[in-house]
């Protein structure tokens, strides 16, 4: 009988991506995989791309603030781990591994009424509310930041740091300055804000355009309909919703890149060893604030905060550039584990025989 496993996690592409990462790797190794997410979920399209089985439930966020849906939503989480329960019971995979995210509560919660192992992986510096509801669940936790290891239980946890796609190390700068339209005349700035985009980032990069053009060509990766159409005709400015299979292409083109600091983002900037100026989202639990500090603190990134990014964007990114060898070599010396190798042992150790 093969080996089968249940991935789950979403809301956010970043709770998707190191999903993606792990796919080929156990299908390599025999594993069967389904995919248990929420019904309109980010993570539906970005799974069904892949051609993996797809399970979608109920679910409801988990709000520590004021909201009519708190009333309503326990009922969708409950209704969800029904559906997730019936599922597992049916299917018997040999292990679940979650990616966070409010879909992943009920998935995780109903494999441990099964017996199913759990196995789950925390990318911020401190655990989101999702997976501090999912980690009595599991056998092991996964995280990313060394500081990340204290926040959890002793005897969970495991530092393997975010797995990231290999198909981003085989990018092509040649491809993507012909993608982009751009030549070797000028080093190119690349903005990336996450799968949602960066609307204060995105105004401040429009804002700041004639003088940034002066020293750098610009690839802008705005998030879901926040294209500027005025702007369509610049040249050296190329703007794009979301690019899927050019990114490899467009990182590798990339000189600098000014990025939001979800973790699976940086994690890949860290991996390219991409020199980036770090805009943590100001609103939301503060996680993207402590992940931009510890990377400031290692040497590996430039971090301005949000409301400050309008009087400074040139200079700041002027200056990146002419210390990005000093970022490079910071980059170089990090102790970035091999994520994936570690999380398919825990995976094949853990998973039922």
């Amino acid at each position: 009988m093969g080996k089968k496993i249940v991935l789950t996690g979403g809301g956010t592409a970043g709770h998707v991506t190191a999903n993606l990462a792990l796919i080929p790797h156990l299908q390599e190794e025999g594993y069967e995989i389904t995919y248990i997410g929420s019904i309109s979920g980010i993570e539906r399209k970005l799974i069904e791309d892949y051609h993996i089985p797809y399970v979608p439930i109920e679910t409801g966020k988990f709000r520590r603030y004021f909201d009519p849906k708190n009333f309503s939503d326990p009922f969708r989480v409950l209704k969800g781990k029904a559906q997730a329960k019936k599922f597992l019971k049916e299917y018997q995979p040999n292990i679940v591994f979650s990616k966070g995210g409010y879909v992943s509560v009920p998935v995780v919660q109903a494999a441990a009424s099964l017996k199913i192992p759990v196995i789950c992986h925390e990318s911020d510096l401190t655990p989101g509310l999702a997976n501090k509801l999912c980690v009595p669940h599991a056998v092991k936790v996964c995280c990313n930041f060394p500081e990340t290891v204290n926040d959890l239980p002793s005897d969970k946890a495991v530092l393997t740091g975010t797995p990231i796609r290999e198909e981003l190390f085989q990018g092509d700068r040649k491809k993507g300055l012909e993608f982009c339209g751009f030549d070797e005349s000028r080093p190119v700035l690349m903005i990336i804000g996450g799968s949602l985009g960066a609307q204060s980032v995105n105004q401040t990069v429009r804002d700041n355009l004639d003088a940034l053009l002066k020293s750098f060509q610009i690839c802008h990766i705005c998030g879901k309909g926040k294209m500027d159409n005025l702007k369509l005709t610049i040249p050296g400015y190329r703007q794009f919703e979301y690019v899927k299979d050019e990114l490899k292409d467009l990182y590798a083109m990339a000189d600098v890149v000014i990025s939001r600091a979800g973790a699976n983002v940086i994690c890949e900037l860290l991996a390219l060893k991409k020199p980036n100026l770090l805009v943590p989202l100001p609103t939301g639990r503060g996680d993207q604030k402590l992940n931009a500090a510890s990377f400031e603190r290692m040497g590996y990134s430039m971090v301005v905060q949000d409301d400050d990014l309008p009087d400074c964007i040139v200079e700041k990114v002027t200056e990146l550039y002419n210390n990005r060898e000093t970022y490079i070599k910071a980059m170089e010396k990090s102790s970035q584990v091999n994520s994936i190798s570690i999380i398919m042992e825990l995976i094949d150790k853990y998973a039922r025989k």
